[in-house]
């Protein structure tokens, strides 16, 4: 109203794209609206796509603003223009989805009108969808982890992947971790792969077991989680030059490895991030060259041995740490307030309390987030340590499936 437009068409790649609400404010502290978003993605585009052309992406949708949970859409939209493409994906439930697959600059402009200010593709090409042919590891520190030691970790990482014949490629995440890959030659299954990532958390643990950690269970792990779980199938990682729904508009960077000991994340955001695109351009430039093998890391992983893996058929696995669930709720701040809550009635132990002791996971839901709370009582002195109580939100994800319904 008021002879302001609510749309506006650009010209990306030879194509026209309609942009909706272009003044909608998406970053409301540094100011960048969604026009501003599409076109970062358009200015920085040979550097992005480089990280998902030809990759099947779940849509991961902000339609609620950064500071709402997003929703996870698989499918593609129906109404959608006849030169966006999909790829049919086949997930272990049974179920399908044609999920979009981004070519050039129009479609990143596109996907980002839809809601979505971080990229999620998976690590597959559409033309072969079995085989990944990006290794992913992700490092995602405990509380009170400094940004010092992350950085460590990850030069061990590089080392890990050099030694065994891989090219490492560094950015940051643009969230509290960092991102290490490397491209591999398609020739490996899901299951394969994932345990090449294994194998790499393992000896990084191995080679710095002060500094970093591959325990599966959250529980037990002191440091930096060296996440290889994002190998497995179904998982995404936001790409490079990927705006995160951070209020700052922070971006996961690429860099030369040179620059990682100093970087500070914080300086990678949306404008500081296209300048220097302009002056530097992609340090990633020579990413596709780059595909290794993982037979190197297979040996390794038969050398190793297995690795400790959640028992199946055996019922819940019994935690060898005193834990008590707090909290399952929908949006992270309901789960939070919720252990506030458990606090205020259990001051006389608060004290005792190390961050890593609190232990908040984002758990996948149908098509969101939803965060569950525990505590890690093992500070605690035993005679001092609550009983498991109702919790403070008792959020059920799965209320009105149609297999829950079955249930009742």
């Amino acid at each position: 109203m008021n002879g302001v437009p609510t749309s506006k068409v650009l010209e990306v790649a030879g194509r026209e794209v309609t942009i909706t609400n272009p003044d909608k404010m998406v970053f409301p502290e540094p100011g960048h609206t969604k026009l501003d978003l599409v076109r970062y993605y358009v200015a920085v585009a040979d550097g992005a796509l480089r990280g998902v052309a030809g990759r099947p992406m779940i849509l991961k949708r902000f339609v609620k603003g950064i500071d709402q949970e997003a929703f996870f859409q698989k499918r593609a939209p129906e109404k959608r223009p006849d030169w966006i493409e999909v790829a049919t994906l086949r997930y272990r439930s049974g179920t399908s989805a044609d999920e979009v697959v981004v070519r050039d600059a129009a479609a990143l402009a596109w996907v980002v009108n839809l809601g979505c200010i971080d990229l999620n593709p998976h690590p597959v090409q559409a033309e072969d969808l079995d085989h990944p042919d990006e290794l992913r590891i992700d490092l995602d520190p405990n509380p009170g982890i400094e940004w010092k030691q992350i950085v460590d970790v990850a030069m061990v990482a590089k080392e890990v992947l050099e030694d065994h014949g891989l090219t490492a490629w560094p950015k940051t995440s643009g969230s509290r971790g960092f991102h290490v890959y490397a491209r591999i030659e398609p020739r490996w299954s899901y299951r394969e792969v994932r345990l090449a990532a294994e194998t790499v958390a393992r000896e990084v643990e191995n080679r710095a077991p002060d500094l970093a950690t591959s325990k599966w269970w959250k529980e037990e792990r002191q440091g930096v989680f060296v996440d290889f779980n994002q190998n497995a199938k179904d998982r995404t990682v936001a790409s490079a030059y990927s705006v995160r729904a951070r209020p700052d508009a922070r971006v996961s960077t690429p860099l030369t490895w040179g620059e990682v000991p100093d970087c500070d994340p914080a300086a990678f955001t949306l404008p500081t991030v296209l300048d220097r695109f302009a002056d530097l351009g992609d340090p990633w430039a020579p990413i596709d060259e780059s595909a290794g093998s993982l037979d190197a890391l297979l040996e390794l992983a038969e050398r190793l041995g297995p690795a400790e893996k959640p028992p199946k058929g055996q019922g819940r696995r019994q935690s060898t740490m005193p834990l008590i669930e707090i909290a399952r709720a929908k949006t992270k701040d309901e789960a939070l307030a919720g252990l506030e809550r458990w606090k205020a009635r259990h001051e006389s132990i608060v004290s005792y309390l190390e961050p890593a002791d609190i232990l908040v996971d984002g758990m996948r839901g149908r098509s969101s987030l939803w965060y569950r709370i525990r505590v890690n009582l093992q500070h605690v002195p035993a005679a001092e340590r609550p009983a498991q109580e109702p919790l403070e939100v008792d959020y059920d994800p799965w209320a009105n499936t149609p297999w829950a319904r079955e249930g009742t």
